[in-house]
């Protein structure tokens, strides 16, 4: 047999209640977007499923393409047949013939209530019908070797019994977007990962200090942004020149202070930078206790620079379960890559782990920040990466309320 459709399963959209035909909306238009290599594809929406139809397309890449796409709970191979029972029955035995296994059960559902068979029939007729004509399989409800789910709906009856994992979430684009801070790391770019998969788009912004960091850093960034582009297809990366701020912070501040005077300084630039972009959030890789600046005191004390929302998916996360995740989106290899950013260079031997406020402010009275917050900000450059390819790099002119 050979199947003619996928369903693609909808999972945490069933609860959107009435914004449920938005969210539909946006992730046909991801569907579409993800899979505009296979011309040939048609698309069905309805209110439970997508279907994409196959149209004699290899299925495989297809369904590659579709689990990198988020708001996608899982992905069913089907055949559509007709609703009558005879034919049902048919199709079934012709499916189950094309498959290896021993033993099988049938799950039915019927979302057409006016079908005649309620569930519990179908399952157990067509059980009975498969047994009586394939002698060598048997029932096992606990662990079948193949389960073939039959779905009664308004238009057809679809059968399948191979279903895929989906990347689960939201839509991108249905949440909103975020500023989220790079810095070619391992754990910035999977919690850029965790927002894409949660519906948000994002902008990135990298605090660059030449010629203390190399520019090969900007190469990381690329590649990184390249295997990101899977998910979102476009992505800015707002360049701050950050060297002159952090010179003066190392010449102003007591050593131990110093990681986190930076730090605010950055989340002020961030700030700036979203405003201006219209980003409902700062994104971060931090993770609790990970270093000295992500100790809770740390966060206190540099989170106290802004009332913009700062999220971090990686907060609570173990340091291998960020490793995996790397390694499943491509970023692994390229984050180890040896280019420090900023964070790294100008490390200090032994920092504060648990900053007070007012110390912070004591520091920064000591300098004028300030006109060298306002230049990071005016001589920001941008790299857009858009599908893998670098869009163009140019220095951006930023005027406040403007984009």
């Amino acid at each position: 047999m050979n199947y003619d459709h996928l369903m693609i399963h909808y999972g945490e959209l069933s609860t959107k209640g009435d914004n449920k035909k938005a969210f539909i909306r946006e992730l046909g238009k991801n569907i579409r977007h993800a899979l505009k290599g296979f011309p040939t594809l048609s698309f069905r929406h309805d209110h439970d499923h997508t279907y994409v139809v196959l149209n004699g397309e290899d299925p495989k890449p297809i369904i590659e393409a579709l689990q990198e796409v988020s708001g996608i709970q899982k992905i069913s191979l089907v055949y559509r047949s007709e609703k009558d029972f005879a034919s049902l029955k048919e199709n079934a035995l012709s499916l189950m013939k094309s498959e290896q296994g021993k033993t099988f059960k049938v799950i039915a559902k019927r979302s057409d209530k006016t079908y005649p068979k309620h569930s519990y029939e179908i399952a157990r007729e067509l059980g009975g019908y498969l047994l009586k004509n394939c002698p060598s399989l048997s029932v096992d409800v606990h662990h079948p070797d193949l389960s073939l789910h039959v779905e009664i709906r308004d238009d057809a009856a679809y059968l399948y019994a191979h279903t895929y994992p989906g990347a689960g979430g939201y839509p991108l684009g249905m949440n909103g977007k975020i500023m989220m801070m790079l810095s070619g790391g391992i754990d910035s770019p999977v919690a850029a990962y965790a927002f894409l998969r949660r519906g948000v788009r994002i902008e990135c912004i990298h605090f660059a200090a030449p010629p203390y960091t190399s520019d090969a850093v900007l190469d990381k960034l690329k590649d990184i942004l390249r295997q990101l582009n899977v998910y979102q297809p476009d992505i800015r990366l707002n360049i701050v020149p950050f060297t002159k701020l952090q010179l003066a912070i190392y010449q102003n501040v007591d050593e131990p202070y110093c990681i986190t005077i930076m730090r605010r300084m950055m989340f002020r630039i961030a700030e700036r930078l979203a405003k201006l972009h219209h980003c409902l959030a700062i994104g971060s890789g931090e993770s609790i206790g990970q270093v000295a600046s992500q100790t809770l005191e740390s966060m206190i004390a540099i989170n106290s620079v802004t009332n913009y929302p700062i999220i971090r998916p990686l907060a609570v996360m173990d340091k291998l379960q960020v490793i995996q995740l790397a390694e499943k989106i491509g970023t692994y290899e390229i984050s180890i890559r040896p280019f420090e950013d900023c964070c790294t260079i100008f490390k200090p031997k032994k920092p504060k782990t648990k900053p007070k406020i007012s110390e912070c402010e004591y520091f920064e009275k000591k300098f004028a920040w300030e006109p060298l917050v306002d230049e990071c900000v005016r001589n920001v450059s941008v790299i857009i990466m858009k599908e893998g390819e670098e869009a163009y790099y140019e220095h951006d002119d930023l005027q406040e309320g403007r984009e």
